[in-house]
Order: C-alpha cells, then sequence, then structure tokens
C-alpha cells in the first residue's frame, strides 16, 4: 500500500485546497496519470500519481484544506482491490446498542428529587447559572476553526471575527481568506459612520451653542467609505462563481491599485529591424523549434540590456527601501483561456541569448496553461512583461506586480508609413512595422525622467541591434 500526500508545490506553500479528484476507488492509475487537482494561494495545479496501482482509499475529499505532508489517499495493487472493501463491515451497526446501557445512570437523578424540598427556596438563585450558554457558542466556533486554513483562523483571530458570521465563497462553503478580507473592510466600512449620528445627536441637546455646527463638517468624511449596492440577478440574469485564481489575481490587483501610485509612459517603436530577422528565419525557426519566432523574445532580450543601465527599473518596494535586484528574473504574463492569468518566470534573463529565452518562454506558458507549474516557478519575479498586443491593442495601462516596481506592456505591431532618414541626412516615408511599449511604473521608486530614459534605451536597443547575429 502507498500512501499519496500533499506535495510540496512551493518554498512558502505551506497548505493546500483538494479541488478535484480525477479518479475514484477502486480506479486502475498508472505512473504519472493525473490522479488530482489542488489549489494553493499562488497556483492550481494537477497532481499525477508515484506509483501504478488502483485507488484503494480517498482519505481527503474535495474542498477541503490540508497541511503539505497530509495523507490524501492510498494506492495498492490490482489484486489488494477487494481488501478495499473490508473496512466496510468495521462500522457495523453492532456497535449502537452499545449506548443503550447509557440508561443506567438514570437511577442517579432519583436521588436527586429528595434534596430538593429542603432547600426549597434555593430555586430562586438557580437562574444565575444561565450565563452557561455563552461557552457553548464559543466552543461551536472553535469546532468551525478545525476546517479552516491556518491564514484564514489566524485572520480571524487577529480582528476578532466569529467565523459564524462569515458566508465562505469557497468550494463546500469554505471560508477562504478573501472572505474574511471582504467583511474586515465592511466592518471598517460600517464602523466608520458610526461617530457621525453621534455627533448629529450631539447638537440636538444643546442648539444654543454656535461651535457644534463644526460637526456636520465631519459628516461627509465617511463618504468615501461606501460600498457598491449589491446587486441582485434576474430571470435573463446568470451567476459565475469565481475561480481561485480568478479571486487571487483581483485581489492582488486591488492591493497593487492601493498600494502603488501608479503611472503611466510609453513609446512608439520600429520594429522594421526585428521583422526583417523574423521573416528570414520563421520557416528555419518553425522547423527546428517547433514554435513560431514572435517579437516577444526580442523585447524581453532588450529589456535584459535597458536594465543594466537602469537598475532601478530591476527591483521591489521593501519597507521605506528600494531592494534593487542583481539579477533578472522576467515574470511573463500567461492567459489561462480567459479563466485568469499566471506570470511564470525566467530565471536570470541577463544570462540567456534570444533563443534560450524563447524556448523557455514557450515552456513555461504550456505548462501554465495545462496545471503543471509549480508555486516556485510563478514566484520571485524582479520585472513584469504583459503581452496583449497578439489582439492588436494599441495601448494598455498594466497594473504593476507587487512588489515590483514598473510592468511592461507590449501592444500589437502593425504596418504603417514611417519617416526615414538615409545616411545622408535625406528623408523618405517608408512602411514599417511599429508597435507601442506602454510602461507602469511605482512613482516611490524614480520619477518620470528616468522611467523615459529607460524606454528610450530600450527603443534603441530594439531599433538598432544586429539580430541577425542573434540568431
Amino acid at each position: 500500500m502507498t500512501d499519496v500526500v500533499m506535495p510540496q508545490l512551493g518554498e512558502t506553500v505551506t497548505e493546500g485546497t483538494i479541488t478535484k479528484w480525477f479518479k475514484q476507488v477502486g480506479d486502475t492509475v498508472a505512473v504519472d496519470e493525473v490522479l488530482f487537482e489542488v489549489s494553493t494561494d499562488k497556483v492550481d495545479s494537477e497532481v499525477p500519481s508515484p506509483v501504478a496501482g488502483v485507488l484503494s482509499e480517498i482519505v481527503v475529499a474535495e474542498g477541503e484544506t490540508v497541511d503539505v505532508g497530509t495523507v490524501l489517499a492510498r494506492l495498492g495493487v490490482a489484486g489488494e482491490t477487494p481488501a478495499a472493501a473490508a473496512p466496510e463491515p468495521e462500522p457495523a451497526p453492532e456497535p449502537a446498542p452499545a449506548p443503550v446501557p447509557t440508561p443506567a445512570p438514570a437511577p442517579e437523578p432519583a436521588p436527586a428529587p429528595p434534596p430538593v424540598p429542603e432547600p426549597a427556596p434555593a430555586p430562586e438563585p438557580a437562574p444565575a447559572a444561565t450565563p452557561e450558554p455563552a461557552p457553548v457558542t464559543a466552543g461551536g466556533s472553535d469546532g468551525e476553526a478545525k476546517l479552516l486554513s491556518p491564514v484564514v483562523r489566524r485572520l480571524l483571530a487577529d480582528n476578532a471575527l466569529d467565523a459564524d458570521t462569515i458566508t465562505g465563497t469557497g468550494l463546500g462553503g469554505r471560508i477562504t481568506r478573501a472572505d474574511v478580507e471582504a467583511a474586515i473592510q465592511a466592518r471598517g466600512a460600517t464602523a466608520a459612520p458610526s461617530p457621525a449620528p453621534a455627533e448629529a445627536s450631539i447638537p440636538a441637546p444643546a442648539p444654543p451653542a454656535a461651535p457644534p455646527t463644526a460637526a456636520p463638517v465631519a459628516a461627509p468624511a465617511p463618504a468615501p467609505a461606501t460600498t457598491p449596492p449589491a446587486v441582485a440577478a434576474s430571470a435573463t440574469d446568470h451567476e459565475v462563481t469565481l475561480t481561485n485564481i480568478r479571486k487571487i489575481t483581483g485581489q492582488h490587483m486591488v492591493d497593487s491599485k492601493a498600494t502603488a501610485p501608479h503611472v503611466l509612459t510609453a513609446v512608439e517603436v520600429d520594429f522594421e529591424n526585428v521583422e526583417r530577422v523574423r521573416q528570414a528565419h520563421r520557416n528555419e525557426w518553425k522547423t527546428e523549434e517547433g514554435f513560431s519566432l514572435t517579437y516577444l523574445p526580442f523585447i524581453v532580450r532588450a529589456v535584459a540590456d535597458a536594465v543594466h543601465d537602469f537598475p532601478h527599473m530591476n527591483a521591489s518596494m521593501g519597507d521605506g527601501r528600494l531592494v534593487v535586484h542583481g539579477s533578472l528574473h522576467m515574470a511573463i504574463a500567461v492567459d489561462l483561456d480567459f479563466q485568469g492569468l499566471l506570470a511564470p518566470v525566467v530565471r536570470s534573463a541577463e544570462t540567456k541569448r534570444l533563443r534560450a529565452i524563447s524556448r523557455e518562454i514557450v515552456d513555461l506558458a504550456t505548462r501554465a496553461r495545462q496545471k503543471k507549474l509549480s508555486a516556485d516557478e510563478i514566484t520571485g519575479g524582479t520585472f513584469t512583461i504583459t503581452n496583449p498586443g497578439q489582439y492588436g491593442t494599441l495601448l494598455q495601462f498594466p497594473i504593476i506586480n507587487q512588489p515590483q516596481v514598473a510592468i511592461l506592456s507590449t501592444d500589437g505591431v502593425r504596418r504603417k508609413p514611417v519617416v526615414i532618414t538615409d545616411s545622408d541626412g535625406n528623408e523618405a516615408i517608408a512602411v514599417h512595422s511599429v508597435g507601442v511599449l506602454a510602461l507602469a511604473w511605482d512613482h516611490r521608486a524614480f520619477d518620470g525622467a528616468y522611467a523615459a530614459a529607460f524606454l528610450d534605451r530600450l527603443r534603441t536597443i530594439i531599433e538598432t541591434r544586429n539580430w541577425e547575429a542573434e540568431i
């Protein structure tokens, strides 16, 4: 019998939620065949079976959250399948009669009546015992806490929240971290307006006093804390439950906008130098590599060189300080069939040439869509690139991937007329491939001149480098 345990999906991941079992008890499982899907606060992953055999027992059901190393299921050999059914007789109804003897204590209440008549007036103080129900409710909340993840339990304890007052949106109604954070925000929003009515009631008893008129001035303050009205679905509407990745992505974006003062700086880039190389090698490249040569690896390669001259672009915001990184770990945003985004990381991009960068980007993107990335492969990025250009976008204002200080959007490249200058200084009009690079950056890290200079350097590299040598 082989135990299947919750895998370590990343250095900082301590727990996971089983979202789906692909096999049922009694099914035959091959080595490396997908057995179950697990969701963490960083990534959803499909986990293969470590050995071949028959799934004899599922210990952790779908929707349950357990720590890394917890036994999830047990696999046995084909001949042991019948043995799996043996445990069923154990919970036979035979033990049920055992509780019947419990009525034996019934005689004990009998002696109780004699003392009752003696302290006839004593029953009066009995109501004092009424406070006892309080511990009962506490016990109930403790029981619920056992079904919550450590992160959720900590948030509930730190903010003095009762799990019974929160409606869970996770699988099977499980309370998630996002649910608790929403409850904390809601409590803050409702607590803020409370002083207003108190102040309003003060002027009432003392109308003669002129100073109290200043109190209403504070009333507008709670206005920004108003929450959006609840939306009720009509007969023609339908509701879509947000996936774990959708919720996490949304929360990260909200946190980023609330944390960093976002600024957008964009430049138009002539990609004709890149386009000529792409067209000259497209067929050979596709045959050798098995995938198309796009603009993205050229841009990543150029960013790696530009960052060398502008190191503060490759940085993260710390507590009152800027942490400038020695290596460029390039996070590439990958769309998951419009269901969410992941940003797997190309490690030490500054040490890799165009072909190696292209291969790694394709490999990471493919495995991201197949849910085969580990949490470590989507963490530790120091600069991010998002690539909506494949849909012909003109310009996108991306949101910074915290705690990084910048994210670059590579927008659509299209043929358009441009003014060119020959070696003699003569101008002419030609049709080139032109696109926009839009940089969203954190104004706490540097100023506009630094961002503009970085983009100018990036544009120069793309337009003038000898890309033929890179191929």
